[in-house]
């Protein structure tokens, strides 16, 4: 017979959390010093990225008979893969006469441009010539050595992840009128999280910032809100690897080893007056609980479920790097 008491050491996930109300929460401006958040910035900003961009979810590009296109850094790219799952990149329009690729078709592997029907391999070809492409398993970047203007690298810098098969994960994608740096620096921005995201968190505290010394890092404890006053506390610990990512690692609590990668890539070319970012985040879910597995085999059902969190959390965010964005292009950013 099944013990119904719970194992020794078993914690359950949920607490009972009573929120103050919004208005009376303790300010947390004096504790978000812009000269903390522009100097992580500035670090972010000096740090490789080997000019790769990401450009979408591993399972969403080129799983069908359709190529994927995106414009990156204002570069027309189009990708696809061959019958055995290789993945090619290269340039969006064709060098026949500049058709559209992305709207082209792939049979058999190749693609075939819908205008004449110039067909490309993924090797060059009548002045065609191929980018380098990464598919990491949960995300798929692509390398733009002319708009990066960086000292390349073979690979892009993949934040560390829960271990394949262990974990779910889902992408959620989003378009801002902005600059990768406005993405970027909302997320060095901890403190706005009870404020801003009320339906989201509660009683979060930033635990440690680089000014603390140790490491490159923003420690925040924070509340998850469920449903009610039903919460799941953790430690959730920000780091910005590159000049476009931002990477959250949860490090105690429920979900000890789930990561969440936040990319901004940069539709528009540099310097543009109207400047677009695509916000890829890539959520990768973990847990050491017995029941987890049971979530791996929903992953299907869950995914939808986690991109529209992602998704409400963005709207505001968003928001928020589309005014600082504002504020910087018209000279009256404060910070």
């Amino acid at each position: 017979m099944n013990d119904p008491r719970p194992r020794r050491g078993w914690t359950p996930p949920l607490r009972v959390r009573r929120a103050p109300r919004w208005e009376r929460q303790a300010p947390t401006w004096r504790d978000a010093k812009p000269a903390v958040i522009a100097e992580a910035l500035k670090r972010a900003a000096a740090r490789p990225s080997g000019n790769w961009y990401v450009v979408g979810a591993s399972r969403e590009v080129g799983a069908r008979d359709r190529p994927y296109g995106r414009t990156v850094a204002g570069v027309e790219v189009v990708l696809w893969r061959s019958e055995d799952g290789a993945l090619h990149a290269g340039p969006g329009e064709c060098p026949h006469l500049g058709a559209p690729l992305r709207d082209s078709r792939v049979v058999c592997g190749t693609l075939l441009c819908h205008w004449h029907g110039l067909a490309l391999d993924g090797g060059p070809f009548a002045g065609w010539e191929p980018y380098p492409v990464h598919d990491d398993g949960v995300l798929v970047w692509v390398r733009l050595d002319p708009s990066g203007g960086e000292t390349p690298l073979e690979s892009p810098v993949v934040p560390a992840r829960p271990v394949p098969g262990h974990a779910v994960d889902a992408v959620f994608t989003a378009v801002g009128r902005c600059e990768p740096e406005d993405v970027v620096a909302n997320r060095l921005d901890p403190w706005h999280g009870s404020w801003f995201h009320p339906y989201a968190f509660v009683a979060l505290r930033v635990a440690g910032t680089p000014e603390d010394g140790g490491d490159d890092s923003f420690a925040v404890d924070v509340s998850f809100k469920v449903a009610g006053r039903l919460v799941v506390p953790v430690r959730a610990v920000f780091t910005a690897p590159g000049p476009r990512t931002v990477v959250m690692h949860i490090t105690d609590g429920e979900g000890a080893g789930s990561v969440v990668e936040t990319h901004a890539t940069p539709l528009t070319a540099p310097g543009a007056e109207h400047p677009r970012t695509a916000v890829v985040e890539a959520v990768v879910a973990a847990s050491d609980r017995r029941g987890f597995a049971l979530a791996r085999a929903a992953a299907p059902a869950l995914r939808p479920l986690m991109r529209r969190t992602a998704g409400r959390l963005w709207r505001d965010d968003l928001a928020y790097a589309e005014r600082r964005w504002s504020l910087r292009s018209t000279g009256r950013f404060p910070g």
